[in-house]
């Protein structure tokens, strides 16, 4: 009798661990993203990246480190870093009229060509971000234009020039690390 009892108490035992265990990863994976622990070697969120005045142009301090793109929300500015901290190449992006909030983020899906959500022909789109529905990445319009901004309309797209659209898509690759700083 005493066996039957133990092994249904383990058996009870090992069930709730289960349960806890299952419930404890189901929790884990609803933090929003602002309230999670930041990945090893990431930027920390940076509210106002330290710039050299006299380089305007040039890569802000602490905005990570490793292989990455910086994305400047407060310059519309981009960088793509090589692992050593060079800067393979930086240019200036047209806003979208939702911005992701300041952190690190990865590349989470590409596209070679879709209609943005302007209504026009974008390629190169790299996605790293949403907010409240709204897909955030870089593209460039396959007719060169920049966006016309409209305030009261939600849009992601961050646009290149085509070249510069180019050289992202060539470098920001799926799970590519992308620092977003103010």
């Amino acid at each position: 009798m005493a066996g039957i009892s133990a092994a249904m108490v383990a058996g009870l035992t090992t069930a709730a661990l289960v349960t806890v265990g299952f419930l404890g990863h189901r929790a884990a994976e609803q933090v929003p993203a602002e309230l999670r622990r930041p990945e090893a070697g990431a930027a920390p969120a940076v509210r106002e990246a330290p710039r050299d005045g006299n380089h305007p142009t040039a890569l802000p301090a602490r905005s990570g480190r490793g292989t990455r793109v910086v994305y400047s929300l407060d310059d519309d500015r981009v960088w793509l870093v090589e692992a050593d901290g060079t800067v393979r190449r930086t240019f200036g992006v047209s806003p979208s009229t939702v911005d992701p909030a300041p952190g690190t983020y990865r590349v989470t899906s590409r596209s070679g060509s879709v209609t943005g959500s302007d209504g026009v022909p974008v390629e190169h789109v790299v996605r790293f971000a949403s907010v409240d529905g709204t897909v955030i990445g870089f593209s460039a319009a396959v007719d060169g234009s920049a966006p016309e901004l409209d305030p009261g309309e939600r849009t992601g797209g961050i646009r290149e020039t085509r070249a510069d659209g180019a050289a992202m898509w060539r470098f920001a690759t799926i799970g590519r690390k992308v620092v977003v700083i103010r």
